[in-house]
Order: C-alpha cells, then structure tokens, then sequence
C-alpha cells in the first residue's frame, strides 16, 4: 500500500469515527431531552391547568377545550425552543428565530385561545363575595388582601428570625472548638429530623400558658425554633468552605473579629445565606398545620388557610375561582425566585457547586 492510500484510508476511518461519535452523540442528547419531558410534563401541566382554568368561565367543556389547546401550544413553543436551542450556532441572527417563535406562538395564543379568557374568577382581588353563593363561612373571611398581607408577615419574619440567629450560631460551630461541640452538631441533626407533628399538642398547651396562642407571633415562634437546626447546619457548611487565612489576615491587618466577620467572611457565604433565606421564606409561606392549628381565630389566617377554605366551601361549585386563588398563591413564589435563582444555583456546598 503506497503512503498515499495509507492517508486516504486513515482519513476515511477518522472521518467514520467522527460520524459515530456524531451519532452519539445526538442519540445520547436525544434519549436526555426525551426523559427530562417525560419527568417534567407531571409536574408541569398542574400548573398549566391552574393557571388555564383560573382564566377560563365555570364551563367544564370551554375549560377542557382551551387546556388542550394550551396544552398543544405549550407543545409547539417548547418543540421549537429545543430546536432553536440545538440548532442556534447554524443561525446568522439566533435572535430572529426567537423573536419569530415567540410571534408564532402569540399568534397561535391570540387566536385559538384569547376569546375564551376572562377575569371574572379573580373578583374576590376587588369583591369580598368570593362564593358568589352567601355561604356564612366564606362571608366571615378576610379578604384576600389581609391573608396575603398575613402570609407576608409570617414569611417574613421566619426568615429574619431564622437569619439572624442561624448566621452567627453556624459560624462559632465552624470557627470555635468547644467541649461538646460534635454532641451539639449530632444534636442538630436529630432535631431537624425529629418529626415535628408529634409535638403539635405539647405546642399548644405552651403557647397557650405563655399567652402567645392565637397569635401570628406565636406560630413565628414555633416555626423559627423549628427550622433552626437545619439552617445552622447548612451555614456551618458554607463556613466550613471560607480558608481561615483570609480572616486572619483582616486582622493582622487590623480589624477587629466583628469587622473581619462582615467585611471578609459574610460576602463569601452571600450564595447560603440567600439560599437559606429563601428556603426559610418558602417553608413558612407553605405552613399550614401549625398555622391551623395555633391560629383559632381565622380573620388572621394566611394564604395556606384561606385557600384551604374556598376549596372546601367552593368544591364543585367554583374551580376557577379556586385556581385563581392558587395562582395569586403562587406569584410570590415565582417573584422571589425570579431574584435569587442567580444565587442558588451559584452555591457551593461542601465543595460541590450546585
């Protein structure tokens, strides 16, 4: 064989090897894209459901109809973002080809599913006769606006109670050795794990000798205290993670322990304390057994409660004032997330990024 059929052969077995690797490839991207819509199409289309039938009339054949064909557009955008996605180096202006899905998909919205849209679910925002049925129950309800406002407040202030503590209690178990320490952090653990409904009862009868029952304090209290042990475990983690010689050396160069922890030390945990923060946010947004359990008087009931309530009096009669109840539920949600998915998928713990 003559050295020059020698590199013809050798590039046709390069350029073979290139196309199975291609194939691959494409067949291993293919097969991850196709299992992550399977696991996601049950967890999303709840939420497209809430929020079609939230904007749909009560009739259940109008409500069926402009699911699926929500359903069907969702379908298209999310069939076309994938394409664009794999295909947008190939593109002169990748930035066209979104605006042109985006104009297809709000034309087909516009014209398929518009004209069957309606507010009229979200009325109790503006009118306190959200059953629309004079049911005692749902008239002897705050308004939507004191349950959001009570909701907030809660949320709130277990975030802050929680921070605040947490912060400077994970840090002295990071950068302090102290008899019993690994007993102590042992001990967080089996707090956290320890099943909180088991001391619903003990709860109440405490609450209700200090004075603090049938009181938003009160369930701030008890919630506080209970995601307590699992933050102070987690921030100790994001500590763990801070080289102590950075600290040091503020204050060889002068600051104090105070100064060196919040100039120096804080802004490298920023990621955990966010996260942290957000997921003591959420936890106390989403309460609902200690918040019906310790509020008796329910004009101070928070969101969790109320939509409770609609549901149970407005089962079968009302689903899309239901849905819309939960939608407004869920918007602080998405907000908060909108700001900190930044800082969350950011984090690192115990040296692995998330």
């Amino acid at each position: 064989m003559t050295p020059a059929q020698t590199t013809a052969a050798a590039r046709q077995d390069w350029m073979r090897l290139e196309r199975r690797g291609a194939i691959n490839r494409a067949g291993f991207l293919s097969a991850i894209i196709l299992f992550l819509t399977v696991v996601s199409i049950p967890v999303l289309l709840p939420y497209l459901w809430l929020l079609v039938k939230s904007l749909t009339a009560s009739d259940g054949s109008v409500g069926q109809m402009v699911l699926w064909r929500s359903s069907a557009i969702a379908g298209i955008a999310y069939v076309g973002a994938i394409c664009l996605a794999l295909w947008a180096e190939r593109f002169r202006r990748p930035a066209a080809a979104w605006a042109a899905l985006a104009v297809v998909v709000i034309i087909l919205a516009a014209i398929f599913v518009a004209p069957y849209l309606t507010l009229q679910n979200y009325r109790f925002l503006w009118n306190r006769d959200i059953a629309g049925t004079g049911t005692t129950r749902l008239d002897l309800m705050p308004s939507i606006w004191t349950a959001l406002g009570s909701s907030l407040l809660f949320a709130i202030a277990q975030t802050a109670i929680v921070t605040l503590v947490a912060t400077p209690a994970a840090y002295a178990l990071s950068r302090f050795a102290f008899a019993g320490r690994e007993n102590f952090l042992r001990g967080l653990l089996l707090l956290h794990a320890f099943p909180a409904l088991a001391l619903t009862v003990a709860i109440f009868v405490q609450l209700h000798y200090m004075g603090l029952l049938n009181s938003l304090t009160g369930v701030v209290l008890v919630m506080s205290a209970l995601e307590l042990p699992f933050a102070i475990f987690v921030l100790k983690g994001f500590f763990d993670t801070v080289p102590w010689d950075i600290e040091m050396s503020a204050v060889t160069d002068g600051a104090t322990r105070s100064q060196a922890f919040r100039m120096v030390v804080l802004p490298q945990v920023r990621s955990g304390l966010i996260a942290v923060a957000t997921f003591t946010f959420l936890r106390g947004w989403e309460e609902y057994v200690f918040v019906q359990t310790l509020l008796i008087d329910k004009s101070q009931m928070t969101m969790s409660l109320y939509l409770f309530f609609v549901a149970q009096d407005s089962m079968g009669a009302d689903y899309g004032m239901i849905a819309a109840v939960g939608v407004v539920y869920l918007l602080p949600v998405l907000i908060l997330y909108t700001f900190t998915q930044k800082y969350i998928t950011q984090m690192s713990f115990g040296g692995i990024k998330g």
